[in-house]
């Protein structure tokens, strides 16, 4: 296969429709509005047994403090269904101002199915997954982070409903990672705090480059779509584009994993 198509007709052609978008809506082509809340991530290591990852981070026990955005992917009328998006800011994860970045779409668990975006009403009638696998520990893995079964509610997956609902409980989910030829094994409890607001217009963005850690990334060809659609999406709708992305706020956290399957019931 011709590498030049991967690495400039695709996020070209990516390029222009968001553009487009961008500009008949007057607002970014993709996730346009967020719903920022506070958290915490709890990460009890290979101590608490099974197989070490490789990646010093998910190694180690931590605990840390997470700002947890969720977004509508295509900014569609609440009532419909749309792709949700789930970010994740890992404060401090390596260090005083070293942060991890990580973003998650609904998805399926299967093989072939984590791959794929999925549109939904319900936020958590599934998994959310890094559809591209991201490097850990020295292999391809894809990650997920699945609400937890025994806390399953129907949440319509508009930004107001969601608010209302974590307003009412906070919400849990087991992050999770999978190669092709591996069963989904958890490394950490996220726990996702009410919001302090209502949901926003276009939220400040993650960085995916500079906030990754060693051992555990996206690879490249993710960062080359997503720049892609980003950078067109902000000069569609006149935003003035800068050389980073601008921060997220940091904020605090709890909780003890177990292998599950996305989808399935985590323990």
């Amino acid at each position: 296969m011709n590498g030049g198509t991967d690495s400039t007709a695709g996020p070209g052609l990516l390029r222009d429709l968001a553009r487009g978008v961008a500009r008949r809506r007057r607002a970014p082509a993709l996730h346009p509005g967020g719903l920022l809340c506070p958290g915490g991530l709890e990460i009890p290591g290979a101590s608490a047994g099974g197989p070490r990852w490789g990646v010093p981070w998910l190694d180690e026990p931590g605990r840390y403090a997470v700002t947890v955005r969720w977004s509508r992917a295509l900014g569609l009328p609440p009532g419909l269904p749309d792709g949700l998006g789930l970010g994740l800011r890992v404060i401090d994860a390596a260090g005083p101002d070293r942060h991890l970045d990580l973003l998650l779409t609904t998805s399926r668990p299967g093989r072939l199915l984590r791959h794929v975006p999925v549109m939904r009403r319900d936020a958590f009638a599934g998994p959310y997954t890094s559809l591209l696998a991201h490097r850990v520990g020295g292999r391809d893995r894809v990650l997920a982070a699945v609400p937890r079964e025994r806390e399953r509610r129907r949440i319509p997956a508009d930004l107001a409903a969601l608010r209302a609902a974590l307003c009412a409980a906070p919400a849990r989910m087991l992050l999770c990672a999978a190669a092709a030829d591996e069963p989904w094994r958890g490394f950490g409890w996220l726990t996702i705090d009410p919001p302090r607001g209502g949901p926003t217009g276009a939220t400040p963005g993650f960085d995916l480059r500079g906030n990754s850690l060693p051992g555990l990334g996206p690879p490249e060809r993710f960062l080359r779509w997503r720049d892609a659609a980003y950078t067109a999406s902000r000069e569609g709708h006149g935003q003035v584009v800068g050389d980073a992305p601008a921060g997220l706020p940091g904020p605090d956290g709890s909780g003890t994993p177990a292998g599950g399957e996305p989808g399935g019931s985590p323990s």
